[in-house]
Parts: structure tokens; C-alpha cells; sequence
């Protein structure tokens, strides 16, 4: 089957879907955008998590039939309209949280998602947020340190402003 959706802003066309495979297998391997991560193939790491339509999702668990005509936002399309790292993106690099870099993907959409609903977490806050984000790399407090970091930037943006 064709597949057609948008993926970051632009339209997307995916030909020889087959009704089982994943949005992630779809992104990664039919459209080019390989940001999002195949860890788990089973919903429990976090690592393969995009918008569908706003809402943060395992692309591991959709099929990929369920995207048409819908919108979808990757890791790839946080960086802004001229390609350069977005601010979430940015305070991970700067906070030194990216490791292996196999579960930053999810958790850089997943604190893009936080951070749109709650400018100012607490870290209670920030750990629920992320409780669904697997990292085998850190004790975590690397990945606390950026979302407190891109909390403060995005703060001191919208102050300026």
C-alpha cells in the first residue's frame, strides 16, 4: 500500500508498505529520516519516539497505515528552519548528555514535549517526563542537567522577547 503523510512540514510518500510494518520502519528505512532509534521494537525504551500529530508516540507501536494523512514530527525536524541544532538539541550537547546517542533521539522529542507544556519543570516533573526513555550509558543526572539547561534557555528566550 502507499503510505502518504507529512513528516517535519514537508509531504511524504511511501510506496510498498506492508499493513504490519512500524512508522519507525517507515521513517528509517522508506522516507530517510533515521533519527528515531529501533531498540526495543516493543514500546519500552522510548528511543524511536516522534509527534503524531503533537502527541508523542513509540513509532515502534504504530503501524505505519495509521499515519496517513497525518502529521509527524521527528528527531530531525526539533533543528530549526536553517538546519542548526534546536535548543533542546543544543543544551544535550551542551550538558554533555549524549553518550552513545542511542536513546537521545526519544528523549530529545520527549523534553521538547515537556518543555512545550511546562516551560519550568521541576525535576519530579522532569523524571515522569522521561520515566519512558531507557539510557544505558548515564545515571540519568547528564539528562536531568539538559532538560534544566534547555528549561533556562527557553525561559530566558521568552523573556527577551
Amino acid at each position: 500500500m502507499r503510505v502518504t503523510f507529512t513528516a517535519n512540514g514537508k509531504p511524504v510518500e511511501a510506496d510498498d508498505v506492508w499493513e504490519g510494518e512500524s512508522l519507525l520502519y517507515v521513517l528509517r528505512e522508506r522516507v530517510g529520516l533515521p533519527g528515531s532509534k529501533n531498540a526495543c521494537e516493543q514500546g519500552e525504551c522510548g528511543s524511536c519516539t516522534v509527534y503524531l500529530d503533537g502527541t508523542p508516540v513509540c513509532s515502534c507501536l504504530v503501524a505505519a497505515g495509521q499515519v496517513q494523512g497525518r502529521e509527524v514530527r521527528t528527531v530531525e525536524g526539533l533543528a530549526d528552519e536553517n538546519g542548526e541544532l534546536g535548543l533542546v538539541q543544543q543544551a544535550f550537547v551542551d550538558a554533555g548528555a549524549v553518550q552513545c546517542g542511542f536513546c537521545t533521539p526519544g528523549l530529545l522529542v520527549q523534553t521538547d514535549a515537556l518543555l512545550d507544556n511546562d516551560a519550568q519543570p521541576s525535576d519530579t516533573d522532569i523524571r515522569e517526563a522521561l520515566s519512558g526513555n531507557l539510557c544505558r550509558c548515564t545515571g540519568y543526572e547528564k539528562i536531568m542537567d539538559a532538560v534544566r539547561l534547555a528549561s533556562a534557555r527557553k525561559c530566558a528566550k521568552a523573556a527577551s522577547e
